[in-house]
C-alpha cells in the first residue's frame, strides 16, 4: 500500500478546517488538523510533512509567522497560504516568505486538491531530475545515456521510450495518470498522442520482459502502473 502524502492543515474556523481536513482524506492525503499559529508549529516539529496549507489570520500566531519559523526549520517543504484578504501586499508577503501558492476564500475544496497535486507534481519532478540511474529489477536504466542494461547487454533507447520510462520509474508501485504523462512528454493529451503512448508502453513491455518479476499494468480509466520489486534512483552516472 502507497504511503499517504502527509500535509499540515492550519485553520482557525473550526467548521471549515473539519471539512477540509474530511475532503483531503478522501482524497488519499494523510491531513493533520491545527486551530492556530503556535499549535501549528508545534505539530510541524513532530511530523514530517509534504506540504503545509496555512491560514493567514489565526489566533496566537498568523500564517505569515508560522510560514517564516517553518522556513527557518526547512526552506523546502511546499507552502500554500488560504486568506479571507485579497490585498496585494499580502500577497506580496506571502510570496516573500516562499509560498508556493495562495487561495483566497472563498475556494472551492476541489480546488485546493488541484492546486496541491500540481505542486507536489512540480516538487517530484524537480527531484526526479537529479536521478540518472534507476535500478529495474535485473535492468539497470541509465536516463542520461537513454540504455537499458542487463545481463553485460545494452539496449539503446528511443527518446520517447527513455522519457516514458523515467517517467513509469518515478512512481514505481504507484499509479502513473494518463493525462500527466501525456502532458508531460507529449504535451497535449489528445487521442493521437493517446494512441502513441499505448504503442510505447507496448514497447517497454518487451524490453522489459526478461525479468517476470516486472510488469507494466493498465489501470483502467486512470493509467499505468509498474510494478517492480525494485526501482530505487540514483545520481551516479557510471555503471
Amino acid at each position: 500500500m502507497d504511503e499517504k502524502l502527509k500535509i499540515l492543515l492550519c485553520e482557525d474556523d473550526e467548521n471549515l478546517g473539519m471539512l477540509l481536513r474530511e475532503f483531503l482524506q478522501a482524497k488519499g492525503f494523510n491531513a493533520d488538523l491545527c486551530p492556530d499559529g503556535e499549535k501549528g508549529y508545534k505539530t510541524f516539529l513532530k511530523g514530517k510533512y509534504d506540504l503545509c496549507v496555512l491560514d493567514v489570520m489565526m489566533p496566537k500566531k498568523d500564517g505569515f509567522t508560522l510560514a517564516q519559523e517553518i522556513r527557518n526549520v526547512n526552506g523546502d517543504v511546499p507552502i500554500i497560504f488560504l486568506t479571507a484578504k485579497a490585498l496585494k501586499e499580502d500577497v506580496l508577503e506571502g510570496f516573500k516568505l516562499g509560498a508556493d501558492d495562495y487561495i483566497t476564500k472563498p475556494f472551492s475544496m476541489e480546488e485546493l486538491v488541484f492546486r496541491i497535486g500540481a505542486i507536489l507534481r512540480r516538487v517530484k519532478g524537480k527531484r526526479d531530475k537529479d536521478i540518472t540511474l534507476y535500478k529495474i529489477g535485473k535492468y539497470t536504466f541509465d536516463t542520461q545515456k537513454q540504455v537499458l542494461i542487463a545481463d553485460d547487454k545494452t539496449q539503446k533507447l528511443t527518446t520517447k521510450e527513455s522519457e516514458l520510462l523515467a517517467l513509469l520509474c518515478s512512481h514505481v508501485n504507484e499509479i502513473l495518470e494518463r493525462n500527466y504523462a501525456l502532458k508531460s512528454i507529449w504535451i497535449d493529451d489528445n487521442y493521437f498522442n493517446a494512441r502513441s503512448m499505448d504503442v510505447y508502453i507496448t514497447k517497454l513491455r518487451k524490453l522489459l520482459k526478461d525479468d517476470p518479476s516486472i510488469e507494466i499494468i493498465n489501470i483502467h480509466g486512470k493509467g499505468y502502473k509498474l510494478i517492480a520489486p525494485e526501482a530505487e534512483g540514483e545520481t551516479e552516472t557510471n555503471v
